[in-house]
């Protein structure tokens, strides 16, 4: 019976063979391989981004709250 989950489609890239190297070598014992080390780098890196955008956000509503006497 197959499963009704799908994998979500992927891409190729193209990325320099030294850096993959020492990528490998120095991460190799926490990764199975360098295709789950970039996935988790890159999911890091975009929620990083999106936790600092809400920062801002939360930053820019309170001043709004502020100037108009809520806060």
């Amino acid at each position: 019976m197959a499963s009704t989950e799908t994998r979500p489609s992927r891409r190729q890239i193209s990325l320099p063979e030294d850096l993959c190297a020492e990528a490998e070598r120095r991460f190799a014992s926490q990764f199975d391989s360098l295709e789950s080390f970039l996935e988790f780098v890159m999911r890091e890196l975009i929620q990083d981004e999106s936790e600092s955008l809400d920062k801002v956000e939360q930053a820019l509503l309170e001043q709004r709250l502020r100037d108009l006497g809520y806060v």
